[in-house]
């Protein structure tokens, strides 16, 4: 036989050191099987192999796996397959079998000169060939050398996958992909040492490809292959097939079959490659193996999707849900909570790929309620962000709902369930993208919090937290009343909001449930159901209830009980008397008889009279010529004995004290001279919560940042200017007035119109005050204040005495609501005198504020008594207890007096 003529192809594989698998160079598809004439090679075979079998291949792989050939067939044998015989050679003019037989790894066969004879080839290519393989043997190359040195323990199945995970994790083999299955399916040889191999299949880590054409063992059958599943193969066979790789093994199936990452020394990991090409998806049981290198091979799928390759060519890409600010008004169970945006609509969510411990099994339902308990602390009344990420279709039982991420103080709430064990991570179906983009993350903290058995996990449940229901009857309200009386704002719970009044209560640290009866006031009804209809404005009332109390945590104090079992009491929220809320909102009326034997009946009187005189809710109507109480209620709130002047004259003989109670909030104290800046709560200060929520929304606005005009000043301010200041402490919009001005330094001291504290900022921390939250809009709501009666030791002889002073008035005035009575006010300059009382307790001028600082050594009575603290009401027994406890500070050697009495000089 003739030889062929000289053809091109590319190397894909090699069988053995002597055989080849060629593919067509246009058509990748076509293979033809090529031996290398007159040679033979030892053979890789599951029995085992032969000496240098393995070494002998790695010869030819190493110079012509993946290479461009030219090749020859010198002749044929005929046996059961037609087996062709010839020579190759590179582009670089090595040509084998030369080589092989010149590095000793293959051997002449003993018929060589026979074929030779039969391909018509001359004498001097065998002569040749034994030469170079007489040389190889004197000098014990390759098959040559020792046959000891040449033997290779070959393992070629593997019976425990996880106990080679647990030996190899972490570690980075190297080894050999002898066959490529499917797009995310190898055999590989591991190569272990020089003397071991193992050989098994192998899962790429973090991705599925599509299957290729297979026969079912079952019946026989062929399945054709999916959709691009044959070029996955071809990409892989092209790039990785009998190279040397380097593994990372991360894990196991449940069928044993061990799952790797697979990178190429110089190509890197191979999973990302195929993903980028659209011949492989991203598989989610892989994430906790992966760990973090899940969210790369996210990042190449969706590459792939977003230039719509291959398994992704009719892929529609979701559209991302912007972030949005909402509050938590109820949590329904531990994955689904209703919220509220900023202009009052509701809506029911789900958090993103998770479900909370599953009523159905006796493992997880005990921790249902801790679970609620957990999310309820962490979210109710809160500000929250949230991104939709997708929808629940509706099922059997369910409607159809939207599930999102929830994030509270930049932290993901799922996360926080999941890694507390209070919630497991949904398994998503493949093409399921409604899903949490943290959804890699969630199931690596899935999997620590079920290795250290955290929540669910643990198997032991805390036991269930069982209430007493005290309303149940009337005698055992009276018994539980008589033990709740003698606290002081208890912490409760609202679990149930039966009207605008009437609360159901939880209190943990009694394991006590009861209904509880707001005092001294009284609120419309609400229809109790679709037959009823309520009273005007019960509704509303009803639903500002359960807006501001329903699952909040709260404080109650108990008065007494009703005739049915009810609790009648104060419910503060956020420690402010819910009443008054209700009242100043118009959905309540004072019950005149009770507030007036109440401690909270001036501020409840006064709550009431703001909301008439703002025309809200029931009193929309008010008319007050026709009220005959209105003069009375004004006496209550505030009774004048005495003015600045009468009938004009304004001479000191004539000033005295006025009685003028005001609820008030101190918003400032000076730290040297301990004048007070306070708030007059009333219709200013509801005014200005009303302001302050749009002058944050106009500042916090896009179309603001984006204006230049309103998001920098348009000249160096100047001294009195007013302005928009960020305050550096909560990084939120303020109005102010510049105090001072340093132009080379570019900042200013400020002055905060509405509380009256100053810092020091940069110009860029400065805006122009837009005109609809100018002062002719609202006035400064932050007054300046004295306290009456006493003054303070000198900043410059006595620093550590003011300082202490300072800090005594910061302790007690946050913890307190307070009651005002304006002394005096200074008509040259508007400044108030006055004297604080605590308003949870009853006023009495002989205990108050001013009265504790003197007592403590912390200020003295005033050396010289102002004309209005020596005349008016009550004015004798102030100044007399006044100095009666200044006297015990000096005994006692208390503050100022510590060294005895600095004022002996004076």
């Amino acid at each position: 036989m003739a030889p062929s003529q000289v053809q091109q192809a590319k190397v894909k594989s090699a069988l053995s050191g002597d055989t080849l698998v060629l593919t067509s160079v246009s058509a990748p598809g076509q293979e033809r099987t090529l031996s290398l004439a007159f040679v033979s090679a030892p053979r890789m075979r599951r029995e085992g192999d032969e000496p240098f079998g393995f070494a002998s291949r790695d010869f030819l792989v190493k110079h012509l796996v993946g290479k461009m050939v030219q090749f020859q067939v010198f002749y044929n044998v005929p046996t059961g397959v037609n087996r062709e015989y010839g020579k190759v050679v590179l582009q670089t003019g090595m040509t084998f079998p030369d080589e092989a037989v010149a590095e000793g790894w293959v051997k002449l066969r003993d018929d060589a000169s026979k074929k030779m004879e039969e391909s018509d080839l001359s004498r001097s290519t065998i002569e040749k060939l034994e030469l170079e393989q007489a040389k190889a043997r004197t000098e014990s190359k390759g098959l040559w050398a020792a046959s000891e040195d040449g033997r290779i323990e070959t393992q070629y199945d593997m019976p425990d996958a996880k106990a080679f995970v647990e030996e190899n994790k972490g570690k980075t083999l190297n080894g050999v992909v002898e066959k490529v299955i499917t797009g995310d399916r190898l055999i590989l040889r591991f190569l272990l040492s020089p003397k071991k191999h193992v050989q098994a299949m192998v899962l790429i880590a973090g991705i599925r490809a599509p299957s290729t054409k297979r026969t079912n063992p079952s019946d026989g059958k062929e399945q054709p292959a999916e959709p691009f599943g044959q070029e996955a193969v071809l990409f892989l066979e092209s790039r990785i097939l009998q190279r040397t790789l380097s593994i990372s093994v991360v894990g196991s199936t449940p069928q044993g079959q061990l799952v790797c990452a697979v990178a190429h020394h110089q190509g890197g990991d191979m999973a990302g490659h195929i993903l980028k090409q659209g011949l492989a998806r991203c598989v989610d049981h892989h994430s906790t193996m992966l760990g973090a290198e899940m969210a790369k091979l996210r990042q190449a799928e969706k590459e792939a999707k977003d230039k719509k390759l291959n398994l992704f060519r009719d892929h529609v890409a979701k559209k991302g849900g912007s972030d949005m600010e909402v509050t938590v008004i109820r949590v329904q169970t531990a994955d689904t909570i209703f919220i509220r945006n900023k202009t009052g609509a509701e809506k029911k969510i789900n958090f993103s790929s998770v479900r909370q411990p599953k009523p159905t099994d006796p493992k997880q339902s005990p921790f249902q309620a801790e679970a609620k308990e957990f999310v309820r602390k962490k979210l109710i009344g809160k500000h929250v962000k949230v991104s939709i990420d997708g929808k629940k279709a509706a099922s059997e039982g369910y409607e159809e709902r939207e599930v999102a991420t929830v994030t509270q103080g930049g932290k993901n709430m799922a996360m926080q369930l999941v890694e507390a064990g209070y919630a497991s991570v949904i398994r998503h179906r493949r093409d399921d993208t409604d899903r949490s983009p943290y959804y890699d993350d969630l199931l690596a903290a899935e999997e620590v919090a079920t290795k250290e058995g955290k929540g669910m996990w643990s198997g032991k449940p805390n036991a269930a937290k069982t209430y007493v229901d005290f309303s149940e009857s009337l005698q055992k309200a009276k018994i539980q009343a008589s033990v709740l009386q003698r606290q002081r704002k208890i912490p409760a719970i609202v679990d149930f909001v039966k009207g605008a009044s009437r609360f159901t209560i939880l209190i943990p640290r009694e394991n006590a449930k009861l209904t509880l009866v707001l005092s001294c006031i009284r609120s419309p009804k609400s229809a109790r159901n679709a037959q009823e209809s309520s009273e005007p404005f019960g509704q509303e009332a009803h639903e500002f209830a359960n807006r501001k109390c329903l699952q909040r945590d709260v404080e109650i104090d108990i008065e007494g009980n009703d005739k049915v079992g009810g609790f009648i009491g104060t419910l503060y929220v956020n420690r402010e008397n819910f009443s008054k809320l209700l009242l100043e909102e118009g959905f309540a009326s004072v019950h005149a008889y009770s507030a007036e034997q109440s401690a909270n009946g001036p501020e409840l009187f006064a709550a009431e009279q703001k909301a008439k005189d703002a025309r809200r809710g029931i009193w929309k109507d008010y008319d007050p010529s026709a009220d005959p109480d209105a003069a009375n209620n004004e006496n209550t709130i505030s009774t004048a004995a005495g003015t600045n002047g009468t009938n004009g004259d304004t001479s000191a003989s004539n000033i005295s004290r006025s009685t003028s109670y005001k609820e008030v909030a101190v918003t400032h104290i000076d730290p040297t001279t301990l004048k007070l800046k306070i708030q007059l709560i009333g219709t200013g200060t509801g005014a200005l919560e009303d302001l302050m929520t749009k002058f944050r929304s106009f500042h916090l606005s896009p179309s603001t940042a984006s204006t230049t005009s309103a998001s920098s000043l348009p000249s160096p301010p100047k001294v009195g200017d007013l302005v928009s200041a960020k305050f550096s402490a909560d990084n939120t919009w303020y109005r102010a007035r510049i105090r001072r001005n340093d132009r080379d330094a570019q900042f200013a001291e400020v002055v905060y119109l509405d509380y009256g504290n100053e810092e020091k900022l940069p110009w860029s921390s400065l805006r122009p005050l837009p005109g609809q939250f100018s002062t002719s809009t609202l006035k400064p709501q932050a007054h300046d204040a004295v306290l009456s009666f006493i003054q303070f030791p000198s900043p410059s002889t006595s620093a550590s005495y003011v300082a202490d002073a300072v800090d005594a008035l910061y302790r007690m005035l946050p913890e307190k609501g307070l009651i005002a009575n304006v002394d005096y006010t200074d008509p040259k300059d508007g400044t108030m005198y006055v004297t604080l009382f605590d308003k949870d307790l009853e006023v009495k001028e002989t205990e108050s504020v001013n009265a504790e600082l003197v007592a403590g050594g912390l200020a003295m009575v005033g050396r010289k008594l102002r004309a209005w603290e020596r005349n008016g009401p009550g004015v004798e027994d102030v100044v007399r207890v006044l100095r009666e406890k200044e006297g015990s500070a000096k005994e006692e050697r208390r503050g100022v007096w510590e060294y005895g009495d600095l004022t002996e000089d004076e």
